[in-house]
């Protein structure tokens, strides 16, 4: 039987912690409900004792990169359906977290086998939204979300991951936004910038569903 591609889109949210993604994300699922939308929202990692894994490895790349990983293969299938059923999916972090974060501490082979990996096993986002915000505005953030810091909130590291973030982001799939900005303002920035992308009514652009699975290991 021939598999039925999917009516729906997927939008990502990505940043270093700190950016506002949920901020973010409250405020476009609030506004694209109240105009009757199909919008679902959806977040990674999802389950918590993987993500707790992954922070207890966050010295060892490869091994944080594969929990988080083996999250996303079991969060895609209820992604996938949503997409079938043609919901807007708003989620915050994708793969694109695991390559910024944990891919940025690889050798570039092994860089570009993990690449390769998630896109065998997670759908290609319609639009990937960077919320870039400065380090330092970033870290001055953190500590008023309760609790200590993780070890993935670290100036050097948190560095590094923006240039990652910079490599990755490759128009017209990514828009970059600025995030030092009040929260309205930026949900109505973003909602204006991806409005062809999702209004039902318009809508032209649907995820990659095609998975491209890569037989290269590297040496």
């Amino acid at each position: 039987m021939k598999r039925r591609s999917p009516t729906g889109t997927l939008i990502v949210l990505e940043g270093i912690d700190g950016a506002g993604k949920s901020t973010l994300q409250r405020g476009l699922a609030s506004l694209w409900r109240q105009r009757g939308w199909p919008v679902v929202v959806a977040r990674e990692p999802s389950d918590t004792a993987l993500a707790a894994s992954a922070e207890r490895a966050a010295h060892r790349p490869m091994e944080a990169a594969l929990y988080f990983t083996l999250d996303r293969a079991r969060s895609s299938v209820g992604t996938q359906q949503m997409l079938a059923e043609g919901k807007i999916v708003l989620q915050d972090r994708s793969f694109y977290s695991t390559l910024a974060y944990q891919g940025s501490e690889l050798s570039p082979e092994w860089r570009s086998w993990l690449a390769a990996l998630q896109r065998g096993i997670a759908p290609e986002p319609a639009r990937v939204v960077w919320l870039d915000l400065p380090v330092a505005a970033a870290l001055a953030r953190l500590p008023g979300r309760g609790g200590r810091r993780s070890s993935f909130e670290v100036a050097q590291g948190l560095r590094r991951v923006r240039r990652e973030y910079a490599r990755l982001a490759r128009p017209p799939r990514w828009i970059r936004v600025k995030a030092d900005v009040p929260a309205a303002q930026l949900v109505r920035e973003v909602d204006r910038r991806l409005r062809a992308a999702v209004d039902p009514s318009r809508r032209r652009l649907h995820p990659r569903t095609s998975f491209k699975r890569s037989t290269h290991r590297p040496r």
